[in-house]
């Protein structure tokens, strides 16, 4: 996305660092993070807006590659959906402190799960930038996503043929996800845990309990991959990945 700027352009890069195994990080990300300055890691605020001091997966992640004196840790309201006031003050200041960095670095990268295009905190950020320091050339690196992660890890086949792919954030309510479950093809729901007793009870009105698959913690020492048909409504780590694949009767290629 990055236009024709000066010379002297600052660069906001956004590297996908993967769902949390540090194996999964690609060359060019690790190339990416290397090559800046500093690196950004987005943090929760604490209750009374602060870093709460918590090590977050991407950051976590970026440890692996670059020295913690590279790193800068910049609160973002990650966690806050009731109040939107508040949840913009915040972005407010964690959009200043990254135009901070910008105005004092060449190349200033931003850590996020997944892949930087993907409901990932960083388009929010590219959008505040854009505001804050004109002229700051906006890249992305993209990474492995948990859907991507879990298919692996677990055996599920995310499409064949002409099977569509739909990827819901339960955030926006279970409804949302049931209407996509009666459709045809692969479902993926992301950020499901706390409504997992809704999804389940989705899954086995539609009849795609079976052969649904959900993990989380994937490639870390807490990873769990369980059958869809064990969820007996105990909430679950926010940051769950289902995936509830398409009805396939056809054979081999059936869906070509």
């Amino acid at each position: 996305m990055p236009d024709v700027m000066s010379s002297n352009s600052s660069r906001l890069i956004g590297v996908g660092v993967g769902p949390g195994d540090p194996e999964l990080v690609t060359v060019k990300g690790v190339n990416a993070l290397r090559a800046a300055d500093v690196v950004v890691v987005p943090v929760m605020a604490a209750f009374d807006g602060k870093d709460g001091g918590e090590r977050g997966r991407a950051e976590a992640t970026v440890l692996h590659y670059v020295p913690a004196e590279k790193v800068v840790r910049v609160v973002f309201a990650l966690n806050e959906r009731s109040d939107r006031g508040r949840r913009e003050a915040a972005w407010d200041a964690a959009g200043e402190r990254v135009a901070a960095l910008l105005r004092a670095h060449s190349a200033v990268a931003f850590a996020t799960i997944g892949d930087p295009n993907v409901y990932s905190t960083f388009t929010y950020l590219a959008q505040t930038i854009a505001e804050l320091v004109p002229g700051t050339v906006v890249e992305t690196v993209p990474g492995i996503t948990a859907m991507q992660d879990l298919a692996a890890r677990s055996g599920a086949v995310l499409t064949e043929g002409t099977e569509p792919l739909t990827l819901v954030p339960v955030t926006a309510g279970a409804a949302v996800l049931k209407d996509a479950l009666a459709g045809p093809g692969t479902v993926v729901a992301y950020k499901f845990g706390r409504q997992a007793g809704e999804v389940a009870e989705a899954l086995r009105e539609t009849g795609r309990i079976g052969d649904a698959v959900w993990g989380s913690a994937l490639g870390l020492d807490a990873e769990s991959i369980r059958p869809a048909a064990e969820l007996d409504g105990t909430p679950l780590p926010y940051l769950s990945t289902l995936i509830a694949p398409a009805r396939r009767d056809g054979g081999r290629g059936g869906k070509l």
